[in-house]
């Protein structure tokens, strides 16, 4: 897709509310307002497309019945916020878009199920065989079991890459401001940018403001997902939940953000942007060399340091000398085997340890470098 016009005819689209859109300001579940969305999406569905749900709002439905007055601060409560929030949540999406003939089905991830390749190959399966059946997939991060080191963060970040493996034509974000802006939009001369083709056009643009308080994050979060997104060759509509029908016409409505980049290995995504690292190798300059600038695989003999905890299969990044990431990669060994194979060559360690320890730490097709920003 190169113009915004093209997201009429789009034949899959991910569409992402968050809680400010779905909730009212005293935290309680504004079902008019999801009702609302769910008849713009059917009529897309009806028109032939093909819709998946990203949504925010499980704790925020939560606070209300367990008589919360504000989202919660510790994890324990927030997952318990979450268990009760969340049924509420599907209950009210599976009453809406049964008034349209439509069904749902729940799917709840955790960054934790989109790292390694069995999981993610998984849940790629699940989101395609509920589209091939008619039904409308409601995705939603599992807070219920998620810890701080497994988390996704926001929904906005977990929408890009819920794009990128369903293969969608487009992805919409929608929030409770109707576009992006030069500043926020509540200062006097706030500009509405109404395209993005790259950075440049986002240079000068302040988008400190944080967003409200029954959601985790603001338009900074949001620009990070539309980078992940158009990065991997998904275009991007950020506008309001109230112009959501307008923004999957086609018409002139929010920010539109172009693509800057070509669709990637999805493995290679997750691993960029979905993984919680956990440890890290530290290499030698010429492994830094060998595995930035030749984009080889990592071998036991450029490596001069293991710190973590981890096992075979996990992520961990790789850095300079100087403690610098340069790449993250799955590693084809736990801690504790690695330090008695650092700084051999594969031949020595083929002598000493026998077959299976003379092969790559990392391979390259498990290496994904990091953008130095």
């Amino acid at each position: 897709m190169t113009a915004r016009q093209d997201i009429a005819t789009a034949a899959r689209v991910v569409v992402k509310v968050g809680s400010s859109s779905l909730t009212g300001a005293d935290g309680h579940l504004d079902v008019d307002a999801l009702r609302a969305l769910v008849g713009v999406l059917a009529e897309r569905r009806a028109a032939g497309g093909q819709v998946v749900l990203v949504t925010s709002g499980a704790i925020a439905a939560g606070l209300a019945p367990l008589g919360l007055a504000s989202r919660p601060r510790d994890l324990a409560t927030a997952q318990a916020t979450a268990s009760v929030g969340q049924g509420l949540l599907v209950a009210r999406y599976t009453e809406a878009f049964a008034a349209h003939g439509l069904r749902v089905g729940q799917v709840l991830l955790t960054a934790e199920d989109t790292v390694r390749r069995g999981h993610y190959r998984n849940a790629q399966r699940a989101l395609e065989r509920l589209l091939g059946l008619g039904v409308v997939p409601i995705v939603n991060e599992n807070d219920t079991v998620a810890t701080d080191e497994i988390r996704f963060g926001d929904n906005d970040r977990l929408a890009a890459l819920v794009s990128h493996l369903v293969h969608a034509d487009a992805m919409v974000l929608l929030t409770d401001v109707d576009a992006l802006y030069d500043g926020p939009p509540s200062r006097p001369g706030a500009r509405r940018i109404t395209e993005v083709r790259g950075a440049a056009d986002l240079e000068g643009v302040d988008v400190s403001v944080r967003g409200s308080a029954v959601g985790t994050g603001g338009m900074v979060t949001k620009l990070a997902s539309v980078r992940i997104a158009t990065g991997s060759g998904v275009p991007v509509v950020l506008t309001s939940a109230a112009q959501a029908a307008r923004a999957l016409a086609g018409e002139p409505v929010g920010t539109w953000f172009a693509v800057t980049g070509r669709r990637r290995s999805t493995r290679m995504l997750w691993l960029e942007h979905a993984a919680s690292t956990q440890g890290r190798l530290v290499l030698d300059d010429g492994a830094v060399r060998a595995v930035v600038e030749r984009r080889t695989s990592l071998l036991p003999a450029g490596i001069t340091a293991v710190e973590g905890d981890f096992e075979a299969g996990d992520p961990v990044e790789l850095v300079t000398p100087q403690g610098t990431a340069v790449a993250r990669g799955l590693v084809a060994f736990g801690a504790a085997e690695l330090p008695e194979l650092l700084g051999r060559t594969t031949h020595e360690l083929r002598e000493r340890l026998g077959a299976g320890y003379d092969r790559e730490i990392v391979h390259r097709d498990d290496i994904v470098l990091v953008k130095q920003r």
